[in-house]
This record gives C-alpha cells, sequence and structure tokens, in this order.
C-alpha cells in the first residue's frame, strides 16, 4: 500500500513541473493504461498508480481552469448572485471574503463567471456578511494572479489549488443587497461562534491563537507573533491540527468508554471498542469542521477513520497502511492536494514519526526518547521546508519538545471547553478560556527567548531540486537504527544542502533583477561581492507589503543574508512602503534616500555626486542636489551603475521638471539600460531625456491592469526603437551586464 501511496502522490506531483498541462484527451486515455497496469500484479502496481496519479491531476487542472474570468470581463462593471462562503476576514481596512457565483450580469446581459471568486470590500459602513447569505453585489474582477517572482509566494498557484477564478472588488453603485439569510452550515456555525466568542477573546491577551485553535481562524494572528511562531518552527500548533484532532479523538474514546458503562440498551447493542471508536471519530468530525476541513485535519481525520474502521471490524492494520490509505484517499478525492505545502508536511511529519519509532527494540526514556523525535522530525521535514519556503527552524526540537504537550494538556482543552461552555454557562466558560489564555502566557515567554537567538534559523538560498531530494534520501538513512550501515555515506548526501551557495557575477559584472511589486518598484543590483536593493515596494495592509512578500525571500533566494545598501528613492508608498520589513530584515549596512528624516535614523540623503565602486563597477547618484529645491516625485534618488559589460540607469519616479534639469545640467545620462520613470507615466519620459539617455533597452515596472493605463502609450512610443519589457506581462526580469558579452 505505501508504495501505491507513493507513487500515486508522484504520479500528481509531476504534472505540476511539467511547462504545460497535456490536453484534456490525452490525460482521459491514460486511464486505460493506468486500470491496465494496477490489474497486472504487483510489481506494475506503482506504475499504474503514478500513471492514474498524473491523469487524475490533470483532469482536476482542466476542471478548475474551465473556471476562470473570460479576458474581456476584467475591469467591467458586473452584477452577480450568490452566496457567502466561509469566513469573512476583516482587518479594519477592509472584509475580504469568498463569493460563490450563481448568476452573473453585465449591462443586463448574462454572462459566464467562475464558480468561485474572492472579493474585497473596503469603506467605512460596510455590512458584514455571514456565510451562507445570498447576495446581489455589483464588483469589478480581474483574472487570478499574483507576484511572480523567483524565491516568493506564489498568490496565483494559492487561488488556482482553492479553485478561484477571479479576484475582484464590491463597489458602491448599484449597492450591494442582501437576498436572504444564511441558511444552516458548517461555516455558520463557526461564523456564529466567532461573533459569540468575541466580546470575552478581545479581553485577552491573545484573542488571535485562541480563534486559531477554537475555530481554525489565524487571520487575527498580528504579524509579530506569526514571525516568532515561524522562528520557533512552532506555527503548526496555531490552527486546529492533526495533533489536536488526535487529541479531541482520545478524548472521545473516553467518553465512549464512559458512555458504555452507564448506558444499559447500549451495552446490549454495541460492544465497547465500537462505541468507543463512533465516539472518538464523531467528535473528532465536529472538530475538524471547525477548522474548515483544513488539509491537515483531513488528513488526520481520514486516518482516525482507517484506524478506527479496522478497530470496528476487529482487525490488525499496520501504522503505516493507514497513513498510505489516507495519502490515497485524499488525492483521490483532491488531486490537486499535492499543490499545497500542509499536504507534504502534514504526511511527511507523520511519516517521519512512523519511520523512526517503527520497529524499534526496547523502550526508550520519556524525555530524552521524547527529545530525540523532534530532533528526528526536526531533520526529516528541514529538506521539505527549505524546498517550499527556504527556511527552517533550528530551534524547532527544543521548542516542539516543551510547547506540543504544554499547549496539548493546557491550553487546547481548557480553549474547546471554554469556548463550548461561553454560550451556555459563560461564566465558567469565560474562566476556562482566561486559563487557556495564561498558559499561553506562560509558553510564549520562552518562544519569545528562542526566537530571539541569533541562530534560530536557518535561511537558505533556492537549491536546486535534485540537491533536495538527495538530502531527503541521506535523513532517512540517517533516522535508521543504530548499527545500519551506510550512514557515512548519507551524511556526504546532506552535506551539499549545507554546503551549496548560488552563482554570483564575476568581477567587473552586474546582475540586475526588477521584481514583480505590482504597481510600485524593487530593483535588485548584485555584484561579486555586493547587493544593493533600489526601492522596496508597496504596503497593501498592516500584515502585508512587498518588502516581506517580496524583495526579502528573493535576496534570501539568490543566497544573500545581509543587504550591502539600500536605497529608497523617494517617500511614495509604492516605492518606500516595504523599506521597514527589509531594514528589519536585510538589516543594510547604508541605507540612501531623498527623505532620510521620514525613513530611517540612519539614512543618508542621496546627494548629486556621491559615488563608490564595488567589484569593479561603479556607482553614483546624479541627483537631487542638497539644495532641497525638489519635492515628490522630482525629489526621487537617481542612481547610474556603470561597468564594463554596460550600463543601467534608475531614475525612480522623477517628471518632467527633473528630467529638463538632468539634461540641461549635463548629467551622465547615456545608459544601455533605463527603467522607465514613474512607471511609463506620460508626466515623465520627456522628448530630451529620452534622447540623452538613449538606450538599447526600456524595463516598466508596472502593475497588471492598473487603473493609470501605465505605461501610456505616447510613451512606449517615445522610447521607440529601444526594446522593452513588463513585470505585467512576464514577472521578474533578470539582466546580466557581463564583459565582453554586453547585456
Amino acid at each position: 500500500m505505501a508504495w501505491i501511496a507513493l507513487a500515486l502522490t508522484a504520479g500528481a506531483a509531476t504534472l505540476f513541473a511539467l511547462p504545460a498541462l497535456p490536453p484534456a484527451w490525452l490525460a482521459a486515455l491514460l486511464f486505460l493504461p493506468a486500470c491496465a497496469l494496477l490489474l497486472a500484479g504487483p510489481c506494475l502496481r506503482p506504475a499504474g498508480a503514478c500513471l492514474l496519479g498524473f491523469a487524475l491531476a490533470a483532469l482536476a487542472a482542466h476542471a478548475r481552469l474551465e473556471h476562470t474570468l473570460a479576458p474581456g470581463l476584467a475591469g467591467a462593471d458586473l452584477r452577480i448572485e450568490g452566496r457567502i462562503d466561509g469566513l469573512p476576514q476583516d482587518d479594519g481596512r477592509r472584509l475580504r471574503f469568498e463569493f460563490l457565483v450563481r448568476s452573473g450580469s453585465r449591462d443586463g446581459h448574462p454572462v459566464r463567471l467562475p464558480r468561485r471568486v474572492r472579493l474585497s470590500w473596503y469603506g467605512p459602513g460596510r455590512a458584514q456578511p455571514v456565510p451562507g447569505e445570498r447576495w446581489r453585489l455589483t464588483v469589478r474582477l480581474r483574472s487570478p494572479r499574483g507576484f511572480a517572482n523567483p524565491g516568493g509566494f506564489d498568490y496565483g498557484r494559492w487561488l488556482f489549488r482553492h479553485g478561484i477564478g477571479a479576484t475582484g472588488y464590491v463597489r458602491d453603485a448599484p449597492g450591494p443587497v442582501r437576498l436572504a439569510p444564511a441558511r444552516p452550515s458548517i461555516d455558520a456555525l463557526r461564523a456564529g461562534l466567532r461573533a459569540r466568542l468575541a466580546p470575552v477573546l478581545e479581553q485577552l491577551e491573545h484573542p488571535g491563537m485562541l480563534r486559531a485553535l477554537t475555530l481554525g481562524d489565524r487571520g487575527g494572528i498580528p504579524a509579530g507573533r506569526w514571525r516568532t511562531l515561524v522562528a520557533t518552527g512552532t506555527n503548526h500548533l496555531m490552527a486546529i491540527s492533526g495533533l489536536h484532532v488526535g487529541l479531541v479523538a482520545l478524548l472521545g474514546y473516553g467518553l465512549g468508554r464512559g458512555l458504555w458503562r452507564v448506558g444499559g440498551p447500549l451495552r446490549r447493542r454495541l460492544p465497547r471498542p465500537m462505541l468507543q471508536a463512533l465516539t472518538a471519530l464523531a467528535l473528532a468530525a465536529l472538530y475538524a469542521a471547525l477548522a474548515g476541513f483544513a488539509l491537515p485535519t483531513v488528513r488526520a481525520l481520514t486516518m482516525l477513520a482507517l484506524a478506527l474502521g479496522a478497530v470496528c471490524m476487529r482487525r490488525r492494520v499496520r501504522p503505516g497502511s493507514v497513513l498510505a490509505g489516507a495519502a490515497v484517499t485524499v488525492i483521490a478525492f483532491d488531486p490537486l492536494a499535492v499543490l499545497a505545502p500542509g499536504f507534504w508536511l502534514s504526511f511527511g511529519a507523520v511519516a517521519a514519526i512512523l519511520w523512526v519509532c517503527a520497529g524499534r527494540l526496547g523502550r526508550p526514556r520519556r524525555l530524552g526518547g521524547w527529545l530525540r523525535l523532534q530532533c528526528a522530525i526536526a531533520l526529516a521535514l528541514t529538506p521539505l521546508l527549505l524546498a517550499l519556503f527556504r527556511e527552517a527552524s533550528l530551534v524547532a526540537p527544543l521548542a516542539n519538545a516543551l510547547a506540543v504537550p504544554w499547549v496539548s494538556i493546557a491550553t487546547v482543552p481548557s480553549a474547546l471547553g471554554g469556548a463550548a461552555l461561553w454560550p451556555l454557562w459563560p461564566a465558567l466558560g469565560a474562566g476556562l478560556l482566561w486559563l487557556a489564555d495564561t498558559s499561553l502566557l506562560v509558553i510564549w515567554w520562552l518562544l519569545e527567548r528562542l526566537a530571539g537567538l541569533s541562530f534560530a534559523q536557518w535561511r537558505a538560498p533556492a537549491h536546486p531540486h535534485w540537491m533536495l531530494a538527495l538530502a531527503l534520501v541521506g535523513a532517512a538513512v540517517l533516522l535508521l537504527p543504530r548499527g545500519v550501515p551506510g550512514k557515512p555515506a548519507a551524511l556526504l548526501a546532506v552535506l551539499p544542502l549545507l554546503l551549496w551557495q548560488p552563482p554570483r557575477p564575476a568581477s567587473g559584472a552586474f546582475w540586475v533583477d526588477v521584481l514583480d511589486v505590482g504597481q510600485g518598484l524593487a530593483v535588485v543590483v548584485r555584484t561579486a561581492r555586493h547587493t544593493l536593493v533600489y526601492d522596496t515596494g508597496a504596503r497593501f495592509s498592516p500584515r502585508f507589503d512587498a518588502g516581506s512578500a517580496v524583495v526579502v525571500p528573493f535576496v534570501r533566494s539568490v543566497g544573500v543574508r545581509r543587504l550591502d545598501a539600500l536605497v529608497v528613492s523617494h517617500g511614495d508608498d509604492d516605492h518606500a512602503g516595504g523599506a521597514d520589513a527589509v531594514t528589519r530584515e536585510l538589516r543594510p549596512r547604508r541605507i540612501w534616500t531623498s527623505v532620510p528624516a521620514r525613513l530611517h535614523p540612519a539614512a543618508g540623503f542621496c546627494a548629486r555626486g556621491l559615488g563608490w565602486r564595488w567589484d569593479r563597477v561603479r556607482f553614483r547618484f546624479l541627483h537631487p542636489a542638497r539644495d532641497g529645491v525638489w519635492r515628490g516625485n522630482n525629489a526621487s534618488c537617481v542612481l547610474r551603475v556603470d561597468g564594463p559589460g554596460g550600463s543601467l540607469l534608475l531614475p525612480g519616479d522623477i517628471e518632467a521638471g527633473a528630467e529638463r534639469a538632468l539634461v540641461a545640467g549635463g548629467a551622465a545620462l547615456a545608459a544601455d539600460v533605463v527603467v522607465a520613470p514613474h512607471h511609463g507615466s506620460a508626466t515623465s519620459s520627456t522628448p530630451g531625456f529620452v534622447a540623452a539617455v538613449n538606450p538599447r533597452w526600456v524595463l516598466y515596472s508596472v502593475g497588471h491592469g492598473n487603473r493609470w493605463g501605465f505605461p501610456r502609450p505616447q510613451v512606449l512610443a517615445a522610447w521607440r526603437p529601444a526594446g522593452w519589457a513588463r513585470t505585467d506581462c512576464g514577472g521578474a526580469l533578470h539582466l546580466a551586464f557581463d564583459p565582453g558579452h554586453g547585456v
């Protein structure tokens, strides 16, 4: 069974390594040979399972793509009817929710829309929709898309995985209309519980964490606390995970024993093991439903169902077979689950526990064995964490060894008991919730100390996939029992993961990456031994900015741990919004900007004439002067980079006035590559400036479908016949300026 599960998973995952989907008819034809191989014999079954997983994933992907927004409807006012789905999230600035579309129209004419869309509702006085309510809304939609950058979170992939065919926002006119009240559903129950618990939770120290533990709603955990959880490898505890489902099932198993003892008719109708299994599964299913059936809870619930089913049927079943059966079930019902990091981490953690614990002789000491188990899980999951997130916690074994039993014994039972009793017995419910909050205070003190250690997290560059796979095999061998041969070779398999570094430019060369940050700018310039970031993109909400979501992950993915310089051209949010995150995470040695008083106490002014050399590459500021004449966009730091392989001009958001001043002052503007001033606005790119720069390539950093229509058609015409590239078309842009080869 294990080989079947591995082959099925490998087949589904292989599909998403291809550059394009195979035709749907070809995927359908693969079912025939897959079934033939599955029936042919034990040796050929894994090959059949692999082929079947590939075919299932391909057909699921085609079905998902059928429910995406038609290009002609993007940006148009659409009138839609449907129901609220899932728990809406309100961050104060906007309400975000998913909407199941039943019908849609444009100018009174019916149109075909995606089945599921993700909407934002801005502005004061907005309603608070409840899951299951039916609404009529006026919306503007766009195709599902995220920032496309190496090393960053793939939001477009996340939307595809969750079946969201479009994103957009609610319009005020014509106004939203509630058509029908919420019908009974799990999500409506969760929303009702969240509303009832809000008054008591907001008086406590950790309301967001308690909501996560009771309802699986992690949207209220502050960003700073989430960073602490990630740094200590304990973020899995702040959700309804497989561990918590197992605890509730254990409680249900004990409850079933008590019911059997006191229930006379039950003793005659059901054997005690069967009643215990049924109560355990019922409570676990209810708890998983509170989490919205997140993938880790589905895995745990499926494993429980298989194991408890064996108990009811009085059959013995191996734990490995239960895990394999759960994997087969999940992929059979949702082949796209392989796109979710939670799939790999959830099944990987349980597989590591079984790999370490199964077949061992002797009984380990409780404390020592528990800590060794946490170290084994950390070792097994590290290659997966590096492949998925390029970071792993080095303090996770100690943090989990202490936090897992504490949260499981002290926090989760009291939080669940308080949430269940609060509507019925407010005093007792509030007391239990206070107890849960106090238990979090105790463990949080320790987690903050561990997260503050300089070696708490291992942040690695983007390793080649073969290296991560080799390390995973090496870790599996290292976790075998003592005396098994081959462990020195396994260490050699893990060693490349520790020593490998990404390539860097040669001396005299420099590499430039214009990152996709939407409507904004972020440029990374690398020389042989130094790295500079020019602008940091926008800040979109208190929990999300381009600095932490795009710039920092990219810089770390190319093997840079600390910046040599950060340049923030001016104070507009689309250029400076991510500066705080970049400064905090990448600790630049020097900061230059035209607004030092607003940016950072250590920032210097990017005065005209200031320059330096790195690895035979020269950097110079051409604008502004120290006289303080320029303001706003025209005060942008204009940076020129020159090397033996070519030159680059970064003009920020300067407009016509600053451009004319640069041309009149005789600034060295001629460059091989220029990033278009002000994203291609018509207020920039004056004829004199364009003639003075005379580039071979013009790069546009613009947001997809931005409301200003950047780059403007007249700007595109002005820079011809130079070649051009845009971040809204292909994502991040990479250029190499190499001596002897040019750009």
